[in-house]
């Protein structure tokens, strides 16, 4: 397992992004393959999200890799529990003209299975899983 605390800024989006990408490659998930690809566009997704929707002052968000049997688990948490995103199979697109909106659907499109879950004491959990099989 992997686990790392970010700064709650673009920076630490990107840092998390990287450090992930390269965690996968000491696992033998090697740089541009197919599924490091995947990983890097839901880790760089979350953690976007983390730092612009999750993002309370002073607070850090976490980035969480574990790999079981042939699935890859992604956990991006922030400190922000009140703001939810939809649930998995309740995401609609966002009106025509909309800048933003749509990286909830590319988890969703890119992950095998999503979920967002309470997190103890405070805050959010979203997982994004990968089965690695496919």
């Amino acid at each position: 397992m992997f686990a790392q605390r970010f700064s709650s800024t673009p920076r630490g989006a990107r840092l998390a992004r990287h450090l992930a990408l390269y965690r996968l490659h000491l696992w033998g998930i090697p740089y541009g393959s197919d599924a490091s690809d995947t990983a890097a566009l839901l880790v760089a997704e979350l953690a976007a999200n983390a730092v612009t929707h999750g993002r309370v002052p002073g607070r850090d968000f976490e980035v969480r890799l574990s790999l079981h049997a042939s699935t890859l688990r992604i956990d991006v948490s922030d400190p922000l529990g009140e703001r939810r995103p939809a649930a998995p199979g309740t995401l609609t697109d966002p009106p025509p003209g909309v800048v933003g909106g749509r990286g909830l659907l590319l988890v969703e499109a890119l992950s095998d299975r999503w979920a967002v879950l309470d997190r103890s004491p405070v805050g959010k959990t979203v997982r994004a899983e990968l089965d690695l099989s496919r």
